[in-house]
């Protein structure tokens, strides 16, 4: 149960539109090294709706009939910020995404983009040292 006298923490979680549940689940544990927090299933126990976190970094996914805008039509760039954007671009990429353009350092980070199987741009990347990014 929730403490009442605890101060509550604003967050922002992005829900991600996905067209199979299940697959994308797999996909983002697979690629990202995603965990479970909450899944909702339909009437056949299907996952269609799941909130998932890398480290402390929250967001949703859920299915969706309307198709995904492709690379061109995206409003929303996912940027994840991660200890090893390296390993997890790499994984990423085994896991099915198209790579955008590779890791490297640019702007005061190292980072790359890819597109995953769904539709959205990431953004995998990290600060360089001696910049707060």
């Amino acid at each position: 149960m929730t403490d009442p006298a605890a101060p509550f923490r604003a967050t922002i979680a992005p829900w991600l539109p996905v067209p199979d549940g299940p697959t994308a689940l797999a996909y983002y544990q697979a690629a990202f090294g995603a965990v479970e927090k909450y899944t909702l299933p339909d009437d056949d126990g299907r996952v269609v709706v799941a909130r998932v976190a890398v480290g402390a970094a929250e967001f949703w996914l859920g299915e969706d009939s309307e198709p995904v805008p492709r690379a061109g039509g995206q409003r929303v760039r996912m940027i994840l910020t991660v200890e090893h954007p390296d390993r997890i671009f790499g994984q990423a990429v085994a896991a099915g995404a198209t790579e955008v353009f590779p890791v490297a350092e640019d702007h005061g980070w190292r980072v790359g983009r890819l597109l995953d199987p769904f539709g959205h741009t990431w953004e995998i990347g990290r600060p360089l040292p001696g910049e707060d990014g």
